[in-house]
């Protein structure tokens, strides 16, 4: 299965969180945008400071989203990307949530039968708007 995957996806199943995406195992082609990284890895960081992790934790945490990411097809943060971000959306979008919509719209067709997943209610309903199947939210969002 094609799943364009936003970092609230592989945050919940990395660090174990419940209400995690339940396709999860069927995804053969995750695709994301290289931001995935660094939301993932800041989140983690902060996760340190708030959460008291330790450097143990902070360690495999961090080992485990980047052996997942291995595994993902990355689109490339580049101008296309950043202008397409730039345009208008047919619903509210913040900034990265505008960079992962507009990463898996440009790849679109080049990925068959895409469907999108996010635990972000604004991002999915976006997608939704936009044409996408959307996993992770409720439909009601």
């Amino acid at each position: 299965m094609n799943v364009y995957v936003d970092s609230s996806v592989l945050l919940r199943v990395v660090l174990g969180e419940p209400g995690r995406l339940e396709l999860w195992p069927s995804i053969t082609n995750p695709v994301s945008s290289e931001l995935i990284r660094l939301e993932c890895l800041r989140t983690i960081d902060r996760a340190r400071v708030r959460l008291g992790l330790d450097d143990r934790q902070i360690a495999d945490y961090r080992a485990d989203v980047l052996e997942a990411i291995d595994a993902f097809s990355l689109v490339a943060l580049d101008s296309v990307v950043l202008e397409r971000a730039a345009e208008p959306f047919p619903t509210a979008l913040g900034s990265l949530d505008a960079i992962h919509l507009a990463s898996a719209l440009l790849v679109r067709d080049s990925v068959e039968r895409l469907v999108f997943a996010t635990h972000d209610d604004e991002l999915g309903t976006a997608a939704r708007a936009t044409g996408f199947q959307v996993h992770g939210v409720s439909r009601g969002a």
